[in-house]
């Protein structure tokens, strides 16, 4: 292709945020999702097992892979739910808490240096941007069974 698509631009640009997350998660031997798990765990209610998926936009498989990993190393604990006695409340342990901290710290400085190179104007644009893509997407708007012609 002699220009860049949309996604393309959207793919690269995750994926270098996902590298630089992940380089410093690292140096408290950690990862991104780790990290964004932990940050999606409500801190004082805990937060039920199923909702975390969907909250996180994850399947099922990986969020089990990444809690298996978080419970062996002592960041969550899971409690029956007292208001579904089949549910599991995921809740963070005190070192759950201290390493969330840490992660809250890493978005907040994430952001404050974006918003820092980049006009408030700019960054508006961006958010009704991307909640367009999201809309266009979640409306199944893009692929909608009508044949295209590409030229």
């Amino acid at each position: 292709m002699k220009e860049k698509t949309i996604d393309y631009v959207l793919r690269t640009t995750w994926l270098a945020v996902q590298k630089m997350y992940n380089e410093e998660a690292a140096k408290f031997e950690s990862t991104m999702a780790t990290g964004f798990t932990l940050l999606s765990i409500d801190p004082d209610e805990g937060t039920p097992s199923t909702a975390l998926g969907p909250k996180m936009g994850m399947e099922a498989t990986s969020l089990s892979r990444i809690l298996k990993t978080m419970d062996d190393r002592g960041l969550i604990e899971r409690k029956p739910n007292p208001n579904d006695g089949r549910g599991v409340l995921i809740h963070l342990t005190d070192f759950g808490r201290e390493k969330r901290e840490y992660s809250r710290e890493r978005v907040l400085l994430f952001n404050e240096a974006v918003k820092n190179n980049i006009s408030e104007e700019k960054i508006n644009n961006f958010y009704e941007v991307a909640e367009l893509i999201n809309e266009l997407i979640s409306n199944k708007k893009i692929y909608n069974n009508k044949e295209r012609t590409f030229k």
